[in-house]
């Protein structure tokens, strides 16, 4: 039965005390499940599970929240990933309903982001790895969540924190193409079409991840208003949302899981046949490949034998890299120059065209600074913005002679720019796998945070 006042409801099997929060329809409790003397032998310790338990009272269900809630429960019961919280058991009486879930002692990743004022960078991407892993698995089981916002994502702890999806009282099965008018959601979080009250798809939550980074990065969301008509207003856009769950820097192929340490020793396996077949350029290229995936493998071991094992190995594959760098850096050297006649004629020919003379001037700018080393950076960065220029005008170039050539310079550059691209990824691997603690990845995190 109910309590009054401040006291929590009484429930069989559970003590419920402080209240973590409440809404429209529910409060929720932090509560302990009431440990069976019986069961204990007499050196064990009375270890009670904590749990939440978020309390709905019947009184204030409509027709439209009773379906939200046996939705929740039915999305809930038949889920398990890492990064959605879990319904453990629900059970009712008289006045309440009662969802018993996975306690997250963080609280909540709004309460997180305001009390550090902003995040940085680093952690607001492995946030969205953690939030993009846990979208990507309902999408793929065609749920979409339809209330997404910093006060629904829960955090595991402070000391490591791990995001938790929760509150699935808006949640609904969406095919990516099924269409739905209805309402859904806070407004600050809510995508064009919802606020617009338009048709929309499960792509909605997108709009609201989008959001939910800008709040993480900036501190507060991008489009705060004082009345709903001015937000509105804000958000109508034609823009389309870009490819999430494929962006290079959510990265989640990178994300570390069990699979990592596999993905990492199949490419390995390649690059050690490549370096035997004495083909530098592809076995660095595998090395380098193969690094991506042993740090986030580091991340995700947690036993310190095995990751002193898999730290050891990256360092000699590390080694032999660094070996290969240097034979094919020597390699690509004497490409350069062999090309370079064919070069001064290109910028003879271009001597009409200031713009392509001023691309291929940074393109020279960017091999002087490859050749006076430890620059690779800033040299790729001059790369990629004469390619940028290059690209433009080899697309509008009639055919002929300088054609010709501005093709297979242009050519030549993207080479060197993705022999950079991949020096640059090599020495943020090692330099990650050589400074990963113990604690791994959730050190990082909290150390990171604690700063702000």
């Amino acid at each position: 039965m109910a309590g009054s006042g401040w006291a929590p409801p009484r429930l069989d099997g559970f003590i419920l005390t402080e209240r973590l929060g409440s809404g429209t329809y529910a409060t929720v409790y932090k509560a302990y499940a009431k440990a069976e003397p019986s069961n204990l032998l007499p050196w064990q310790k009375d270890t009670r599970e904590v749990v939440a338990i978020k309390c709905v009272a019947k009184k204030s269900l409509n027709k439209a929240s009773v379906e939200n809630l046996l939705t929740e429960i039915e999305i809930l019961k038949g889920i398990r990933h890492p990064h959605i919280v879990q319904l453990k058991d629900f059970q009712w009486d008289s006045d309440n309903i009662y969802l018993i879930m996975e306690f997250c002692a963080g609280g909540d990743l709004s309460r997180f982001i305001h009390t550090r004022r902003i995040l940085p960078e680093k952690v607001a991407r492995v946030f969205m790895q953690q939030l993009a892993s846990a979208l990507h698995f309902l999408h793929e089981q065609n749920i979409s969540h339809l209330d997404l916002k910093p006060q629904n994502i829960l955090l595991s702890s402070l000391e490591k924190p791990h995001l938790k999806l929760a509150d699935f009282g808006f949640a609904q099965h969406m095919s990516p193409w099924d269409e739905k008018h209805v309402l859904r959601g806070s407004p600050l979080y809510m995508a064009p079409e919802m606020v617009c009250q338009r048709q929309y798809d499960a792509r909605v939550d997108l709009w609201s991840v989008g959001v939910i980074l800008y709040e993480a990065l900036f501190g507060q969301p991008p489009f705060a208003s004082r009345s709903f008509t001015e937000l509105e207003e804000k958000i109508r856009s034609n823009r389309v949302i870009e490819d999430f769950f494929a962006h290079p820097w959510v990265d989640l192929e990178h994300m570390p899981s069990g699979e990592s340490l596999a993905r990492a020793t199949s490419l390995v396996v390649q690059a050690v046949k490549k370096d035997q077949e004495g083909d530098a350029t592809a076995a660095l290229s595998l090395y380098c490949k193969a690094l991506d995936f042993f740090v986030p493998a580091l991340h995700y071991e947690v036993d310190a034998q095995r990751k002193d094992a898999i730290k050891a190995k990256v360092q000699q594959y590390v080694s032999r890299a660094e070996e290969l760098k240097a034979i094919v850096s020597s390699s690509n050297r004497a490409l350069l120059r062999q090309g370079a006649s064919a070069r001064d004629l290109l910028r003879e020919m271009a001597r009409d065209r200031p713009r392509l003379l001023a691309a291929l001037e940074v393109a020279s700018a960017a091999m002087a600074k490859e050749e006076e080393g430890g620059g690779e950076q800033d040299a790729l960065d001059l790369y990629q913005h004469s390619l940028g220029e290059l690209l433009l005008l080899l697309a509008g170039e009639p055919p002929g002679r300088r054609r010709e050539l501005l093709h297979t310079e242009v050519q030549n550059l993207m080479a060197r720019a993705e022999y950079l691209k991949e020096q640059v990824k090599m020495r943020e691997s090692r330099w990650e796998a050589e400074t990963l603690d113990k604690e791994g990845l959730s050190e990082s995190v909290r150390s990171s945070c604690t700063l702000q």
